[in-house]
C-alpha cells in the first residue's frame, strides 16, 4: 500500500461509480481474480480523458476488456482504441464484453505478445495506456515511443510495486526482484529521456505520465 488505506477507502466512498455494465464487469473480475485498473485509476483515467479527449487509444494489456470499455464509454464518442491481449483464456471473454457492451465497433482487439504486435502498428497515437506484465514495460517502450506523436500521452499504470520499488533490492522477495530491477529502470528512463516530460504519481499501484516532447 503506497497511500494510507483509510485515505483511499475516503476517496472511494466519494465516487460515484460507472455505468451498470462496467460495475457489473468489476465484480465479475474481482470474482474471479482477474487484476483490473483500481477504483481510483479509474477515476482519475475517467477525468484524464474528458480533459485529454484521445481520438486514437493503444491500450497495452486488455485482460477481460474492462479498462477499454471505460475508455469507450467515458472518451470521446469518436474514439478508436486498439488493445493487445496475450493470454488466450482472456481473449474470448475480452470479446464478448466489448460485443456485450455495445462498443465492439470502436474497439479492436489484437492478439499476441505485445513487443511483436506493436512492430505491425502504424500510430501515431494520441493517448496509450501501459496496463501488462510489469517486467516487461522496459521492453516495451522503444515501440511504445515509435507510435507516439509529439504530445502523445504515456500512462503506465502499477510503476510502484505496492512500494516494494523503495525498498533494497535484498528486501524484496527473491521472486519479484527481476520485476523490480526493470521497474526502476523503466521510469529512470522515463525520468532521463528528454523526449519525455514524466510524472509518477502515487495513486493506485502508482502510475507514470510522460508526455511526448518532439
Amino acid at each position: 500500500m503506497i497511500v494510507d488505506e483509510r485515505m483511499i477507502t475516503y476517496i472511494n466512498s466519494l465516487d460515484r461509480g460507472h455505468t451498470e455494465f462496467l460495475e457489473n464487469l468489476q465484480r465479475e473480475a474481482k470474482a474471479a481474480d482477474v487484476p483490473i485498473i483500481r477504483r481510483e485509476m479509474q477515476s482519475f483515467l475517467k477525468v484524464f480523458l474528458k480533459i485529454r479527449q484521445p481520438q486514437s487509444i493503444l491500450e497495452v494489456g486488455a485482460a477481460v476488456g474492462f479498462s477499454a470499455i471505460l475508455m469507450a464509454e467515458y472518451g470521446a464518442a469518436d474514439s478508436r482504441i486498439t488493445t493487445i491481449e496475450n493470454y488466450d483464456k482472456r481473449i474470448p471473454i475480452a470479446r464478448e464484453n466489448f460485443r456485450k457492451s455495445g462498443y465492439d465497433d470502436r474497439i479492436t482487439l489484437l492478439e499476441g505478445d505485445a513487443a511483436e504486435v506493436m512492430k505491425t502498428l502504424d500510430g501515431p497515437y494520441d493517448f496509450i495506456f501501459m496496463d501488462a506484465a510489469k517486467g516487461q514495460y522496459i521492453h516495451f517502450l522503444p515501440e511504445v515511443k515509435r507510435l507516439m506523436a509529439k504530445g502523445s500521452v504515456l500512462i503506465s499504470d502499477n510503476v510502484l510495486q505496492e512500494g516494494d520499488i523503495i525498498e533494497s533490492h535484498y528486501i524484496v522477495e527473491r521472486r519479484n526482484r527481476t520485476i523490480y530491477k526493470r521497474m526502476r529502470e523503466y521510469l529512470r528512463t522515463l525520468k532521463d529521456d528528454p523526449d519525455f516530460e514524466t510524472s509518477i504519481v502515487p495513486i493506485g499501484d502508482g502510475i507514470s505520465i510522460s508526455v511526448k516532447n518532439s
